[in-house]
C-alpha cells in the first residue's frame, strides 16, 4: 500500500489525543482476532457499557476510557488463538456488568481457569470476574488493579 492509499484508508481524526510526553510510553491499541468482528465487538461493548466505533479499514474499534482501542479484526482462515484481556472498571459499574453478563446468559467465574461459576473474587480489596467472549478470549473485569512489586 502506498503512503497515499494508506492516508485515504486511515484518515487522521481531528480529535486525536496528543502524543505522550517525551519518554512516556502508553498502549494505543491492540488487535483482537475474531471469527465475526461485529458480533465480538458488540458483545464486549454491551458487557462493558461502551460503544462500537465506526470501522477503520478492516478493524472495528471498541474505545476504552483511557484512549486505548481494541481493534476487532475478522480472521476466518485460521483458528482464533485465545488471549486474555483485563479491564479495570469503576466499582460502581461492576454490578451492572455482572447483570449484563447474566442477561446475556454468559457464565462468569471467580478464577481465570473458570472455576467458581456465578461467583466473583475479592482480590486486593476489590471485585473481579472472568468470562469468555464469543471466540473464547478470557475476559476479566476487576475493580482494583493487581498489586505488583
Amino acid at each position: 500500500m502506498s503512503p497515499d492509499q494508506h492516508q485515504q484508508q486511515y484518515p487522521q481524526h481531528p480529535q486525536q489525543p496528543p502524543t505522550p510526553p517525551a519518554g512516556a510510553v502508553r498502549l494505543d491499541h491492540t488487535v483482537v482476532h475474531a471469527t465475526d468482528r461485529q458480533v465480538s465487538a458488540e458483545f464486549l461493548a454491551e458487557v462493558l457499557g461502551l460503544a462500537v466505533g465506526a470501522p477503520l479499514g478492516p478493524f472495528l474499534p471498541v474505545g476504552l476510557g483511557n484512549g486505548v482501542t481494541l481493534d476487532y479484526y475478522q480472521q476466518r482462515d485460521e483458528p482464533i488463538q485465545s488471549q486474555h484481556y483485563a479491564f479495570l472498571v469503576p466499582d460502581h459499574a461492576f454490578d451492572a456488568m455482572i447483570g449484563r453478563l447474566e442477561s446475556l446468559r454468559v457464565t462468569y467465574y471467580a478464577n481465570p481457569d473458570h472455576t467458581g461459576p456465578g461467583r466473583v473474587n475479592h482480590l486486593f480489596g476489590g471485585r473481579g470476574a472472568y468470562f469468555a467472549d464469543p471466540d473464547g478470549h478470557n475476559m476479566e473485569i476487576i475493580t482494583r488493579t493487581y498489586a505488583r512489586p
